[in-house]
């Protein structure tokens, strides 16, 4: 099957030839349909997240089952399904206490001593963030999957795998966002937007996005954005206390700098709570007043949207085709495998929501 496969750090990846295994007892093989081109993969790419090499990027996904282990009873083949990177094993203290996005037991992957789910010949390549989606097919746990209905298109099903539920996630789940409040986002990106969707589904009063790139404020007026704020012609901070009289309730970062992560935190009010969602570097650290936690501030992270994915995304479906997610317009284009490294240098603009890769 052809894959794109990351090597070395700051390079392309290469479009190469390479093999899957045949599913184990509870493995399924997916032929994926469409993968979207996610800013986490930039992480990986440019060395922010070290992760072992040679590995095939991508984590966001949908496709059709086409074959199944024989302890598998979820999905068979023909099925249409989502996956997720935060696979569960469904006994640990993190899936039995309800947050299930927190699992990190191994048995979700093949143990060392046995043959690994992609390889090319002899050489071993590693499967990322236990999907892998940058490839015609994918391996993978039945954990790592939700079944959906057929009648989802599947461009739009890929987005709910990482974007969707990252974002309407971090204001649901993680911080459960009250009806009535105030709420700030900061990046409008494909996880800004969807939070922005998921903050007007959750019946926030006042939803303020946060951006530097004008036609994506425009885009997050579509997506529920009561107010916009270009940050390149104002402080955003004192622009969001204006706004809201002091503060907003809930904040959400979704870029991953340490400069917008404390604007985050800055700009909300007494006893309001600031979420991170997204991937700050490794050895980056927030600088906090402390005195400002007597407030009653919270600061706190989101891991993909504190998600319960097996429920959550047949329900973001419905919703979709309901008209209350606006997945269409999170699509900036539609590529072919071919065009990975062309997806991924948009990513460093910021220009962009989505684009998405189609195998058929």
């Amino acid at each position: 099957m052809k894959a794109a496969v990351l090597r070395e750090i700051n390079k392309p990846l290469e479009i190469e030839d390479i093999q899957h295994g045949d599913p184990a007892p509870r493995e399924v093989l997916v032929r994926t349909v469409a993968a979207g081109v996610c800013h986490s993969d930039l992480h990986f790419q440019n060395g922010s997240y070290p992760y072992p090499l040679p590995a095939v990027l991508g984590h966001e996904s949908a496709g059709i089952v086409e074959a199944v282990g024989s302890d598998v009873h979820y999905v068979k083949p023909g099925d249409h399904v989502i996956t997720c990177l935060s696979a569960f094993c469904g006994h640990c203290e993190h899936c039995l206490t309800g947050r299930m996005s927190l699992c990190q037991e191994p048995e979700l992957q093949r143990p060392k001593d046995q043959p690994q789910r992609l390889s090319k010949g002899d050489e071993h390549i590693w499967q990322f963030l236990n999907l892998s989606s940058f490839a015609e097919y994918m391996l993978v746990h039945e954990h790592a999957l939700a079944k959906i209905r057929e009648d989802m298109p599947l461009d739009r099903a890929a987005l709910i795998g990482c974007a969707v539920t990252t974002g309407v996630g971090a204001v649901i789940h993680t911080a459960k966002v009250e009806p009535g409040s105030t709420v700030a986002i900061i990046g409008c990106g494909g996880v800004g937007l969807s939070a922005i969707n998921g903050a007007a589904i959750a019946g926030a009063a006042r939803i303020i996005a946060i951006d530097r790139v004008p036609n994506k404020l425009d885009l997050a007026r579509k997506f529920g954005a009561t107010d916009v704020i270009n940050a390149t012609d104002v402080n955003p901070i004192e622009a969001v206390r204006e706004l809201t009289d002091g503060g907003v309730h809930y904040s959400f970062e979704a870029i991953g700098l340490k400069e917008t992560a404390e604007q985050s935190f800055k700009m909300i009010r007494r006893g309001g709570t600031a979420t991170i969602i997204g991937m700050i570097p490794v050895g980056v650290y927030l600088e906090i007043h402390g005195p400002e936690f007597l407030q009653e501030r919270t600061l706190q992270g989101s891991n993909m949207g504190s998600n319960r994915f097996r429920v959550d995304m047949p329900r973001f479906v419905e919703f979709y085709l309901q008209g209350r997610l606006h997945l269409d317009d999170l699509i900036a284009s539609r590529i072919k495998l071919e065009d990975v490294n062309d997806a991924m240098a948009t990513l460093e603009t910021g220009e962009v929501a989505r684009s998405v890769i189609m195998f058929e």
